[in-house]
């Protein structure tokens, strides 16, 4: 697979595994052996970035999509990229799914959160360690010492945040260098393309996250979905209602037009339209499936010109959509 640098020098491959759906909102989590085989079958592939977090599990095993990553990947440790998150944890007793999210950015919460990821990701050191949400009662500043820290004593290389917004990323970057953000992008969800200057100045990447709509933008979902209201997240987000299918028909077939074009998919045209806007976007789509992980590979070398995404973000910016799902409530 081709490659990208995030930030200054963290090299990666131009997409990304997102690990959280084998354990966690996609359904009921995937068998362990099965899991592991996905994983290494993707370093195989040519994967070689992969991003997962501490909370990416279940109740009863919440800290499982890290083990699962760690024993997968050991035996390619010194050929991949891991990133991984802290500061988050889930309201597990609220009884709503999606669950809220409670941030926790407290440097002692940190230190103790990144022991616990060095240890079940079986690694020395944590290649990228992203904020998963800001604390509104952490200053960025505070948090950015300890990545510092960090950083001195061997114990991540590089650091980011997830869903910044340019205050805080700028106050976070004047006291630790942040290599790259990990923002919500699709083209159903493109209100971060106003960070995009800022990101360009300061030498910020962007890891784009559900970077199909959840799966929407693959064009493989019509009416009459059923999803899993226990385990699935999608049984509640406006995307997948029959209602939004009927309101995202012109963006499916600017997709399915665009993919014939180029002889792809509708899920690779998604992807290439970020890769091809900006080398410093990788974006880490999840599955659950070997043929989307090659699916998804392979829109790393669908070819759009300049003009082919700018008439894709014109015909964007001028299509109705139905809503897209935004993210859970943070609470605090």
């Amino acid at each position: 697979m081709k490659m990208r640098v995030l930030g200054k020098n963290l090299k990666v491959s131009a997409v990304g595994l997102g690990c959280m759906g084998f354990s966690h909102a996609y359904g009921a989590p995937m068998e362990r052996e099965e899991t592991i085989r996905l994983l290494r079958r993707a370093a195989d592939m040519g994967y070689t970035f992969f991003d997962t977090a501490e909370v990416y599990g279940t109740a009863q095993d919440p800290h499982v999509n890290e083990e699962l990553v760690g024993e997968a990947l050991a035996p390619y440790k010194n050929r991949v990229v891991i990133a991984t998150k802290f500061g988050l944890k889930f309201d597990l007793e609220s009884g709503t799914v999606p669950y809220p999210l409670i941030p926790d950015s407290r440097p002692e919460t940190i230190r103790k959160a990144v022991d616990g990821s060095l240890s079940r990701l079986k690694m020395d050191h944590i290649d990228l360690y992203f904020q998963h949400r800001v604390d509104p009662e952490v200053s960025p500043e505070e948090v950015a010492e300890v990545m510092a820290d960090l950083i001195r004593e061997g114990k991540i290389t590089h650091w980011g945040i997830s869903e910044a917004n340019e205050e805080y990323l700028r106050r976070a970057h004047r006291v630790c260098p942040v290599t790259a953000v990990q923002n919500r992008y699709s083209m159903m969800a493109r209100h971060y393309e106003a960070l995009f200057p800022t990101l360009e100045e300061l030498g910020v990447s962007l890891v784009a996250f559900s970077p199909m709509a959840n799966g929407f933008l693959t064009g493989r979902y019509g009416k009459g979905e059923h999803f899993d209201q226990k385990y699935d997240y999608r049984a509640s987000m406006p995307q997948f209602t029959d209602q939004a299918v009927d309101q995202n028909q012109k963006l499916l077939q600017l997709l399915h037009h665009m993919a014939d074009e180029k002889k792809a998919t509708p899920a690779q045209i998604s992807l290439a339209w970020m890769l091809c806007k900006k080398p410093w976007i990788v974006p880490i789509p999840g599955t659950r499936r070997e043929e989307r992980m090659e699916e998804n590979a392979g829109a790393a070398d669908v070819v759009l010109s300049a003009g082919e995404v700018q008439a894709l973000d014109e015909a964007l910016d001028h299509m109705e959509m139905s809503a897209v799902f935004g993210g859970t409530a943070v609470k605090k």
